[in-house]
């Protein structure tokens, strides 16, 4: 099974927390929304970088907590967490958003440009699942076994050392909490159900693909399937880069994103 990233979220991220019905989320800044999507063992702290830069850029940044441990196990799927992130946009009353996602994140956000395309302006993936089958892992994982958990993680990576003792940890933790890692693996197995490549022509929503040159979880060829499938995309490269390039490359990923919107006048 493929380890994702996952990191704490920052101090200042939890201590501003807002609580508010079923949603649990972090605000910033003023204008055009942005709604970022974790990924499936990804933190909110993965995105302090594109949070802190496109808050003083004239976009309010919203992260919000995904449900994958707390829907009930039978309605922990993609489609049902599409559905929550529907709900949090009405809910913030919000008309048109631009949803960015890494990896299951991404996923999440081609579903809800599918299903709910009048409430999006554009979509934003890197190292999206929703065409790799293996991105999401099918086997089970060695939950006790902490080197095998650090060198999955380290994967993540194209840069190792960017896999830091408190990311493993985390990970670690996960994998042996069994009501996580049940949960885990439904999200995981929901998402290799819903394969999007026969969707993909029929989205015309503006998509920014930006990708790891290094990714080894979801590979470059990936990246490619989605461009050529998608209507109106445009791709990008990163060089010396895994993953998750918001968080290996962010003042790079930020420059790539932030002219993309330009150009696009979004």
């Amino acid at each position: 099974m493929v380890i994702f990233a996952k990191v704490k979220a920052t101090y200042f991220m939890i201590k501003n927390l807002k609580k508010e019905g079923k949603f649990s989320y972090f605000e910033i800044g003023e204008g055009k929304p942005i709604i970022i999507l974790h990924g499936l063992m990804g933190g909110l702290s993965n995105f302090d970088s594109v949070t802190n830069f496109f808050a003083v850029k004239g976009y309010k940044v919203i992260l919000p907590e995904l449900p994958i441990y707390s829907l009930p196990l039978l309605k922990t799927n993609v489609k049902n967490i599409a559905n929550y992130v529907r709900d949090f946009i009405d809910f913030k009353k919000l008309e048109k958003v631009i949803l960015l996602g890494n990896s299951l994140g991404g996923h999440i956000a081609l579903l809800c440009a599918k299903l709910y395309p009048e409430k999006m302006e554009a979509l934003v993936i890197t190292g999206s699942s929703g065409l790799y089958e293996s991105a999401m892992g099918e086997s089970y994982p060695k939950r006790g076994d902490y080197e095998y958990i650090k060198r999955k993680a380290q994967g993540v990576f194209y840069d190792p050392a960017i896999a830091t003792k408190e990311i493993v940890d985390e990970v670690y933790a996960t994998v042996n909490d069994r009501t996580m890692l049940i949960r885990t693996l439904a999200i995981a197995k929901s998402a290799i159900r819903h394969n999007m490549s026969k969707d993909l022509p029929k989205m015309y929503i503006p998509t920014c693909i930006i990708w790891g040159k290094n990714d080894a979880v979801t590979p470059p060829e990936v990246a490619k399937e989605f461009d050529e499938l998608l209507p109106d995309s445009d791709l990008f490269w990163i060089d010396k880069c895994g993953h998750a390039a918001m968080m290996e490359h962010p003042n790079e990923f930020n420059t790539l994103l932030y002219n993309w919107l330009t150009k696009r006048g979004i």
